[in-house]
């Protein structure tokens, strides 16, 4: 059992895909599945009429919007390794989604949009995965457009995200007109073909460079001399430093013409790391081949609307797991039975039997499990992982059912987007669900906890925008005084923790220099 789980953790490459909206996240995700034949064909991924939706946006809004609103994981096989892939939502607003995310995976690709480069959000995100040492490939998307010059982007990622690009492989053609790419570890140009709408595989041609240099002309001199001036600055992949979190592999292509996925995909099963043990809450490493472990880090319900299921997603971090055993959750000591479990492609999934460490198991059903709990078999031994923290929340609102008679389903409603964590649902510790107050990252999030309500819980609502500038964490002790002073209010967390709301951040600051003893600390996610 201990080999096998070994040899099976070797297998694994769980990764997620980061970008700003529109660098071409989604369509990259769904050229992986093309060429891992997970898929027959592929298209643009557009938000029009028509247009076929991408397979890991299943959720009405985002197929109408074109942008990725949930998570989503997929699983599929690729040169006999398992490849775990979660895609990740790009707007800035669910970045706490995100940031839950990349608690499960082992590595990450970057998309920058070779037209637009280093953007805000691709800050914040990296800054994410520099908080969680995660190794980072970086693919220069829509290369077969007008854009940067690539050496400009290089430096864009050497000075606004502080890591050293090393080019694995480097374009040859001119501004919007991709001819193929040189591989600076093999010296070998692989020429691509163009098909139909980026439909099928791009049929690939590896060249010589002296029939590169007849055929390319110019195009091929400079691609060749700015290869050389790579070498020159010593820019060659190192895995170590990417490891370390240093360096950052880079890649070349056009997720939308397929040209340069193959490279990239490679590239995961040869330079992402496999599963390595889990450091628990006392930062003890949970080996590889200890009893079967596992953490949550996503909650989902209403994927099958003919069901109207929960699942929670669940990384497995240590030993086999096998469909039906029973498991205990660390937070409530109850145990429950996995009979339900299934992996996950997009909205569809199917029923599995084993999972290894770093495989996303959904557990239908399991109800009582909430982000961020720690799974273990319960006939081996207990470990508890650290939680997953929360942003601060930017934006408050208030929120009530359109038609009493529906306040059921509203309360229903609440009460599951909060576990998923679309919003937080802080309520008063006194009044329950009364007057309960909405906090979230961005603006974008009342959108889809509205859409949600309305078409999963039969149960429209009205947002009203909620007069708070500023959260902070606080106690029992200090709530009692708190709740006191004009323009505070004490509200609970779905974690028990209190939290207090101030209408004026200028108020909140004479509180912390004047009665530094109250407990009013930040949210802080890292």
């Amino acid at each position: 059992m201990s080999q096998e789980v070994i040899t099976e953790a070797a297998r694994r490459r769980t990764f997620a895909i980061i970008s700003h909206p529109d660098a071409g996240k989604t369509t990259l995700t769904e050229k992986f599945l093309l060429y891992a034949g997970a898929i027959t064909s592929g298209g643009a991924v557009k938000a029009h009429q028509g247009r076929r939706a991408a397979t890991s946006d299943w959720m009405d809004m985002e197929q109408k919007r074109g942008i990725s609103i949930t998570s989503t994981a997929l699983n599929f096989p690729y040169r006999d390794h398992e490849l775990n892939l979660l895609d990740t939502p790009g707007h800035r607003d669910f970045s706490e989604d995100t940031y839950r995310v990349l608690s499960a995976v082992d590595a990450v690709v970057m998309v920058l949009d070779s037209a637009k480069g280093i953007e805000p959000q691709t800050l914040k995100l990296f800054e994410v995965c520099r908080a969680r040492n995660l190794p980072v490939i970086t693919f220069l998307n829509k290369l077969d457009r007008p854009g940067l010059d690539p050496l400009e982007l290089l430096d864009q990622i050497e000075t606004k995200i502080g890591l050293r690009p090393t080019p694995a492989t480097w374009p040859v053609g001119s501004f919007g007109d991709l001819r193929g790419v040189i591989d600076r570890r093999t010296d070998v140009f692989t020429r691509f073909t163009r098909t139909a709408r980026g439909s099928q595989i791009a049929p690939e041609e590896d060249v010589s460079a002296e029939r590169a240099a007849e055929e390319e002309g110019n195009e091929w001199i400079k691609a060749a001399e700015e290869a050389d001036l790579l070498s020159a600055m010593g820019a060659d992949v190192d895995i170590e430093s990417f490891l370390a979190g240093e360096s950052t592999p880079v890649f070349a292509g056009s997720a939308l013409t397929n040209f340069g996925v193959r490279h990239l995909l490679d590239a995961i099963v040869d330079l992402a790391p496999a599963p390595t043990p889990r450091l628990d809450i006392n930062d003890q490493p949970r080996p590889l081949n200890e009893a079967c472990s596992a953490f949550v880090f996503k909650v989902q319900a209403n994927m099958d609307r003919n069901h109207r299921d929960r699942i929670a997603f669940a990384r497995i971090c240590s030993g086999k797991f096998d469909r039906g055993m029973i498991m205990a959750c660390q937070r409530t000591g109850k145990p429950f039975a996995t009979k339900y479990a299934s992996t996950v492609f997009g909205a569809e999934r199917t029923t599995i039997d084993e999972a290894f460490p770093g495989d996303v198991v959904g557990l239908v059903n399991a109800t009582g499990l909430n982000i961020g709990d720690t799974l273990f078999d319960e006939t081996g031994t207990s470990v508890e992982f650290p939680p997953i923290p929360q942003f601060a929340p930017e934006v408050f609102a208030t929120a009530r059912p359109v038609d009493t008679g529906k306040s059921k389903q509203f309360r229903k409603g609440l009460d599951q987007l909060n576990e998923e964590g679309v919003v937080q649902v802080l309520k008063d510790p006194d009044w329950g669900d009364a007057s309960p107050v909405l906090a979230a990252v961005g603006q974008l999030q009342f959108d889809v906890f509205a859409s949600r309500l309305e078409f999963e819980f039969n149960a429209p609502i009205e947002i009203l925008s909620a007069p708070f500038q500023a959260i902070r964490l606080t106690d029992k002790e200090s709530a009692e005084q708190l709740r006191e002073k004009l323009g505070v209010r004490i509200l609970s967390r779905l974690d028990g923790r209190l939290v207090a709301l101030f209408e004026n951040k200028y108020a909140l600051q004479r509180i912390e220099q004047n009665e530094p003893e109250l407990k009013l600390d930040h949210i802080i996610a890292g």
